[in-house]
């Protein structure tokens, strides 16, 4: 009881073991001196021999509004900057794109070619790091502050700023040529649609003009038609009163010859006398009978009548109706309209149409001119490598051989505390 109590430090081995492990690592101080060294130089070796990777970056911003305003004010394609950045971004992340870029610029990566791997599939195994767009510019581009960051890590003996703004050149290049190429087929749509248009309305004005020159010809011949059944009528008339005459005055030749009267005579008179006394000779209100013009005249005029061949002097209404055919065997109207040359002159609601297309036909935006996005930074060649990071692969080589050395310097003290055990 007493001795525990004298020896206190028995009553903590753990304290004197460390104590113990801790003058053994000061014992050998200079072998963990030794790894820690060893270590550090191994990471330097690797350091220095280790591939050395460098990298290169450029950043997109949208144009200003300006530079897309005859795009837009084509009234066939509106885009504006920020989807234009959009669609650059895309395209950047094309793999069709890539791969397009890859073979056009074989220069650039002709030392990646292995023997028996073909092209795509070089461009396989390097696409994975051939360019990366920044994650904060993945998702929705913020309207005041949208921006696009490229980055580009490549191996020792590229030229990575060259492949860099080479690849932005080229997706900006297609991006345009795309553009322009849509531009082209939706005027040449918009133009077609146009002259069908035209078409349309010179079709209708020609079935117009048709139609109101058949109906023009159409109404002259039913009116001809009128007059000659009314120039048929009246002459029948004319004839059949002809013929009523010459039988009226065969009559009255009979009368008169029957009367003895050769010469013209004048009907008996009545007297009549007023209440005042004043005398008047008044004829009879009733006709004279025909046969008191005597059978001379009567015989004269029958012989007329009975040698005339027409009756239509006898009728103004038939001049009226000569007049009025001879009017209608020509509808100036209908010539007129028949004989027109230059009928794209009378079409209708067409002069909004050829505007439009004469508008389109002097529209021309080349690629060249087209820019969708500004080049805020062009990549520029790196002052260093970002791979290998000599000083941290150094210190994490010093830090793993001082770790290691105290491991070893403990398996060595535990080592030789279990020989001292064994041989006592």
């Amino acid at each position: 009881m007493n001795d525990h109590v004298k020896n206190p430090a028995a009553t903590s081995p753990d304290e004197l073991d460390l104590l113990e492990l801790c003058r053994a690592v000061w014992k050998q101080k200079y072998f963990l001196f030794g790894v820690v060294v060893l270590s550090g130089l191994t990471a330097l070796v690797y350091a220095s021999f280790a591939p050395r990777e460098f990298q290169v970056s450029s950043v997109l911003r949208p144009v200003a509004v300006d530079e897309l305003d005859a795009l837009n004010r084509s009234q066939l394609y509106t885009l504006p900057p920020n989807e234009a950045l959009l669609k650059i971004r895309v395209a950047l992340d094309s793999y069709e794109t890539r791969l397009g870029f890859f073979r056009s610029n074989e220069a650039f990566f002709g030392h990646l070619q292995l023997p028996g791997r073909t092209l795509e599939q070089t461009f396989d195994s390097f696409n994975n790091k051939f360019i990366s767009i920044t994650p904060q510019d993945q998702g929705k581009l913020d309207k005041f502050n949208a921006f696009v960051r490229l980055t580009f890590t490549y191996p020792e003996g590229m030229d990575g700023s060259a492949i860099l703004n080479g690849f932005v050149r080229y997706v900006i290049d297609i991006e345009n040529e795309k553009i322009a190429n849509e531009l082209k087929v939706i005027r040449d749509n918009r133009l077609m649609e146009l002259g069908q248009q035209i078409s349309a309305s010179r079709a209708n004005y020609d079935n117009a003009k048709a139609a109101k020159i058949a109906l023009l010809r159409e109404t002259d011949a039913v009116q001809r038609a009128r007059l000659q059944d009314e120039l048929k009528a009246l002459r029948l008339q004319l004839k059949t009163r002809r013929h009523d005459r010459i039988t009226q005055l065969d009559e009255a030749i009979f009368i008169a010859k029957t009367l003895g009267i050769k010469k013209p005579a004048t009907p008996p008179s009545s007297m009549v006398t007023d209440h005042q006394g004043a005398a008047n000779v008044l004829v009879s209100a009733q006709q004279s009978p025909l046969y008191f013009m005597g059978a001379e005249a009567l015989e004269a005029e029958r012989a007329v009548l009975q040698q005339r061949h027409s009756d239509d002097f006898t009728e103004a209404r038939i001049a009226e109706i000569a007049k009025a055919l001879k009017l209608l065997q020509v509808n100036r109207e209908a010539e007129v309209l028949s004989q027109r040359e230059n009928e794209d002159l009378f079409l209708l609601d067409v002069e909004s149409l050829r505007s439009e297309i004469s508008r389109l036909n002097s529209l021309s935006i080349s690629p060249t001119a087209l820019k969708l996005v500004t080049i805020d930074q062009f990549a520029q060649p790196p002052s260093g490598p970002i791979k290998p990071k000599t000083l941290l692969v150094v210190l994490m080589g010093l830090t793993f051989g001082f770790i290691l050395g105290l491991f070893l310097v403990c398996i060595r003290h535990f080592a030789a505390a279990a020989g001292r055990i064994k041989s006592s």
